[in-house]
């Protein structure tokens, strides 16, 4: 390990709340200016090319901003295992910086054009493709075990925030100052982010595994089939990253692109769809403050496998409810479910997983929802349309449902539980 990733003192990790450790502050603020930067960069990306093309090259440019990172994310699992997710996550965050700094001078100097926003697409993505799985496999190593489930919370809590402010920033930047200022504006939220990971310190991780890992292969994609492998040997791990795969595909397209089509042909229109996404967004949000708070639930695999349920329910009720209250309800708890069941079940892979291993399967955690999981919004699509909204939407709880089964089928996963706090000496 780099003398740089020097552990902190072990009072510092198991004294306090992850929400009181200055360690993990420092590491959410970097990682929630970093997640604004992204939504900044994407409002920068598409607003600028609406001004300079057409729907189609629209299309072209944001599919070019999507595909690398699902492609290589696999490769940046194994980046991040080979030499560390802080100096991949310092080393990704400082050229995603300076790409986008210098797009911002690019268009200052000659405006925006279709080549320089595919090539920045394209750039970017790749990048990100090294960033995201490095970052996410960040937290075991910030903090204590037991302190893993507040760490995820306040993560999901990150997220929430920069959906909410990202948008927002970029759409204030676009009028006030065009593109260059909206991408000079993401640029710096990644500078900002730069200064706070340097200071983070890393605790060391001892191997999980029986066996001591094998040496880095030769190739990379050896080592892509090492860690695939490794992910299929663990009884807990492997049911996790299925159950985790399936609600995303179940879900994901259905509960975005399918509810904007519900509230269509419901009548409900532009504002009963913002109550509903605003409701469910305030369920994840109160999910995600409730885990870092409390930093524990018992049973943590049954629980899991509980709040997935619901969640798929209330996927399917929502389409079959008569009344937009009522919708905004069952949303509601949807929203709540599904974070509690999303943080568990990264909470336990990252507690499970094998520092050697950690990256990759992170890669392999991400890949679902942001490679696999857009492919479903055209399918959903078609399928409302030919068999409408109610249809759909229970079909997708049904597929999701069957992640619960698999969960209640594994035992490893029913006997689950999350690290518990260390009592305090008396």
């Amino acid at each position: 390990m780099a003398p740089t990733e020097t552990p902190p003192p072990a009072h510092a990790t198991e004294a306090r709340p992850a929400y009181r450790d200055g360690n993990v502050l420092r590491w959410l603020a970097a990682y929630t200016a970093s997640l604004v930067g992204d939504s900044v960069y994407f409002v920068a990306l598409a607003w600028s090319a609406q001004k300079v093309t057409g729907p189609t090259e629209i299309g072209l440019v944001m599919a070019t901003g999507a595909l690398p990172r699902a492609l290589l994310m696999l490769g940046g699992g194994v980046v991040a295992d080979r030499f560390g997710p802080r100096r991949v996550v310092l080393g990704s965050d400082a050229v995603r910086c300076l790409l986008i700094l210098a797009v911002a001078a690019a268009i200052a100097l000659t405006g925006p054009a279709l080549w320089i926003l595919i090539a920045t697409a394209l750039i970017f993505s790749t990048v990100d493709a090294l960033f995201m799985p490095a970052v996410g496999a960040l937290p075991p190593r910030i903090t204590s075990p037991d302190q893993l489930a507040r760490v995820t919370g306040m993560r999901s809590l990150s997220i929430r925030l920069s959906q909410i402010a990202g948008p927002p920033i970029g759409g204030l930047a676009m009028g006030l100052g065009g593109a260059a200022a909206t991408f000079a504006v993401a640029g710096l939220l990644f500078a900002l982010s730069l200064p706070l990971l340097l200071t983070m310190r890393l605790r060391p991780l001892e191997p999980r595994d029986e066996e001591r890992p094998p040496a880095p292969a030769d190739s990379a994609w050896q080592d892509i089939i090492d860690g695939l492998r490794y992910i299929r040997r663990q009884r807990l791990i492997f049911p996790l990253v299925l159950v985790g795969a399936i609600s995303e595909l179940g879900l994901t397209g259905t509960l975005n692109v399918g509810m904007v089509l519900l509230n269509d042909e419901r009548g409900w229109g532009p504002s009963g769809y913002g109550f509903i996404i605003s409701a469910f967004g305030a369920g994840a949000a109160a999910s995600a403050a409730l885990l870092a708070v409390i930093g524990w639930l018992p049973r943590g695999g049954l629980t899991m496998t509980a709040t997935l349920l619901v969640s798929c329910a209330g996927a399917a009720a929502i389409a079959l409810v008569p009344d937009l209250y009522l919708a905004v309800a069952v949303a509601a708890v949807t929203g709540l479910s599904a974070g509690v069941f999303g943080s568990l079940n990264n909470t336990l892979v990252q507690t499970e997983a094998d520092p050697a291993y950690l990256g990759r399967v992170t890669s392999v955690v991400m890949i679902t929802s942001v490679g696999l999981a857009p492919l479903t919004y055209p399918l959903v699509g078609a399928a409302i349309g030919a068999w409408g909204a109610a249809s759909v939407f229970v079909g997708s709880g049904a597929f999701a449902g069957v992640g619960v089964l698999i969960a209640l089928a594994s035992d490893a996963v029913r006997r689950a539980e999350l690290p518990r706090k260390p009592k305090a000496p008396a």
